[in-house]
């Protein structure tokens, strides 16, 4: 039984999972920071709860479930006997979703925030209540001095980073994308290049002006998730979703039929 993705990096074919590689990703990233941090600065879980809208873009989560139809009682007659055409009886579905992400925390100062970790999910990168909702938080973070870090592992949705993708040099337009701000620079963004074909990098976790960085492998991350979920029971029979880009399809294919997995 395979444990180990076929991919030097990030796995295409994880997206269709993202619920539960998101919860595991940001569990293990905050056991391994733990392990690291100074004394005086705790990693912890914390949790953001929002209700989507019904309309707009909801590929990921469900937001409506057939219940009845025609409430049972066939053609009826309204006051004044016209005849009224059967409805479709819908429920709205208004369930809350929650995303956890990480707050490195100051136990001398009260509790103080000093470093959010962000691991995007889709509805942080599509128009609606968590994308809107992620927003204002992360501009409260740039105004209140927190360091920020984003790490973008999804192919789907629109960039929330403050950098335009136009912006970039072209070798930094990359198919997934880690951005960083320091509180104490806000007017300077870190940004990673994450290419699809290469193995996820380590990155720079900034703390307080005055401590040392601290290292986050991505790549030891999300072998961990792969392993840890015996996810060697993606189809990997079935296209990624979202598509890749041609070149980008037929890279994929050589390595699945290499591994044994196509």
């Amino acid at each position: 039984m395979a444990s180990k993705s076929p991919f030097p990096g990030m796995d295409p074919w994880l997206e269709r999972r993202w619920g539960d590689v998101h919860q595991r990703l940001v569990t293990y990233a905050a056991d391994a920071l733990q392990e690291v941090l100074p004394d005086d600065l705790r990693a912890r879980l914390e949790e953001r709860v929002f209700v989507e809208a019904l309309f707009g873009d909801r590929s990921i989560f469900p937001d409506v479930r057939v219940v009845e139809k025609g409430g049972g009682l066939g053609s009826s007659i309204a006051r004044g006997g016209t005849a009224t055409a059967e409805p479709l009886i819908l429920d709205l579905d208004d369930e809350p979703v929650s995303q956890g992400f990480i707050e490195i925390i100051d136990t001398g100062s009260g509790g103080r925030v000093v470093t959010v970790i962000e691991v995007l999910s889709p509805s942080n990168k599509t128009p609606g209540a968590g994308q809107d909702l992620y927003l204002k938080k992360q501009r409260e973070l740039r105004d209140g001095g927190d360091s920020l870090v984003e790490i973008d592992l999804l192919r789907s949705g629109r960039r929330v980073s403050p950098i335009p993708p136009e912006r970039l040099p072209p070798e930094y337009r990359t198919a997934y994308q880690v951005c960083a701000t320091r509180g104490w620079r806000r007017s300077k963004v870190e940004v990673y290049r994450v290419p699809l074909r290469e193995p996820l990098p380590t990155i720079n976790v900034p703390l307080r002006e005055t401590d040392a960085d601290v290292a986050m492998n991505l790549q030891e991350l999300i072998e961990k998730v792969y392993r840890n979920a015996r996810y060697d029971d993606l189809q990997y029979a079935e296209d990624a979703w979202p598509a890749l880009e041609a070149g980008d399809a037929e890279w994929a294919d050589e390595i699945l039929k290499g591994a044994g997995r196509r």
